[in-house]
């Protein structure tokens, strides 16, 4: 368990753009280091943020990206191809103008695809996907990810861990079918946190004065059942990027001026 560090920036738009060039080095830095790397993805506003960002930038030519593995920590249990999945909205804001190998563009099971409407059938499928990824050196039946990104909800949810529901007691399976989520849509597949701690780095994004309260709670230790944010962490690294208004509630001692 790594202790979190907090990084805070001006404003949502200067996180998007240091997260991702945070990302680039990392994965550039993994790839150098062992031939290959791979990636957590995260949906919502800032995850897709940091990803557009990254479309941007003209230092993304520096990831080889044939050499990248690409997973997602949750995914809304909708149709292949419906705009509100995550996969989808990856596409559009980065994987469509980079040169990604499909073949490592590990998406979620859809609705309706392959296990048809069982989402807890389709969570099964992706743990054993991960599990055949996995290497003899990997901890939890997972790959070692070089970094798992996680946005933080205003409920304190990460993935689709909610607070007090069943998914985030998990304690022995990778991944979960969610049913009665209490956002839309109610039907999700997720890690769960046994998958996200096996990540070498955990970097959970919140940006937003409707991120202030989750984000206090949470860096105050009140136990993952109550706030699932605070069990999501690394296991070299974990790492908070916020803007100021997501930092607001936050005691100053937390992180250090400059990093504002």
């Amino acid at each position: 368990m790594s202790t979190p560090q907090v990084v805070v920036h001006r404003d949502k738009e200067l996180m998007a753009r240091a997260a991702a060039a945070r990302l680039i080095t990392k994965v550039v830095d993994a790839q150098a280091a062992r031939g290959a790397a791979s990636v957590v993805l995260t949906g919502g506003r800032n995850g897709n943020a940091l990803l557009a960002a990254l479309a941007e930038s003209p230092a993304r030519d520096a990831v080889d990206w044939a050499r990248l593995d690409l997973w997602w920590g949750d995914e809304r249990f909708l149709p292949e191809g419906d705009p509100e999945r995550n996969v989808t909205q990856a596409r559009a804001a980065l994987l469509d103008a980079v040169p990604v190998d499909p073949a490592r563009v590990h998406a979620m099971p859809p609705a309706a695809g392959a296990y048809g409407a069982d989402a807890d059938a389709a969570a099964a499928g992706y743990a054993a996907e991960l599990a055949a990824a996995a290497g003899p050196e990997d901890h939890g039946g997972v790959p070692s990810f070089d970094v798992l990104l996680l946005g933080v909800g205003p409920d304190t949810h990460v993935a689709s861990l909610f607070p007090e529901h069943p998914g985030v007691r998990e304690t022995a399976r990778t991944v979960v079918g969610v049913h009665g989520a209490p956002k839309p849509p109610p039907t999700r597949v997720s890690l769960t946190l046994p998958a996200i701690r096996a990540a070498r780095e955990v970097w959970l994004l919140a940006a937003g004065e409707d991120k202030a309260a989750a984000v206090a709670l949470a860096l105050s230790a009140p136990g993952e059942i109550q706030a699932p944010a605070s069990g999501a962490y690394g296991r070299a690294r974990t790492l908070w990027l916020l803007d100021r208004a997501a930092a607001a509630k936050l005691p100053p001692q937390l992180y250090p001026p400059a990093s504002s």
